[in-house]
């Protein structure tokens, strides 16, 4: 798979009404990427925290009919099963450039057809 979107941020999941650092222990940052397999024209979305152990914290496909929102220019989030994810960005424009990324793999898995744009803050 080939990398298309990475960003910088912190991740959390809504878990028992409360959202929590994503991978438990303190909140710290986590570079975010969104994988494509052009083949299959599938999209996962794969967070690892900014430490030497790398730890994945958020591995998450992008099916059909996901609902991406843009709570704030620097909060996103989307729910996946029955898991909510959340992104909290350092900025507007990094958040805005990962959406357009994201919302694009969402258009290509509803149309058939991907044109990969590299984004990066």
């Amino acid at each position: 798979p080939v990398g298309v979107c990475v960003c910088v941020c912190s991740g959390r999941s809504y878990i028992n009404t409360q959202w929590v650092a994503a991978g438990g222990g303190p909140q710290t940052l986590s570079c975010v990427q969104l994988y494509h397999h052009p083949g299959a024209n599938a999209f996962r979305l794969v967070g690892r925290k900014m430490q030497p152990d790398q730890q994945v914290v958020l591995n998450c496909p992008l099916g059909r009919g996901l609902r991406y929102s843009q709570a704030t220019p620097q909060f996103h989030q989307w729910r996946e099963a029955r898991r909510v994810w959340g992104l909290s960005f350092g900025a507007p424009r990094e958040a805005a450039l990962f959406a357009t990324a994201v919302l694009q793999a969402l258009r290509a898995l509803e149309e058939g057809e991907y044109t990969a744009v590299l984004a990066r803050p």
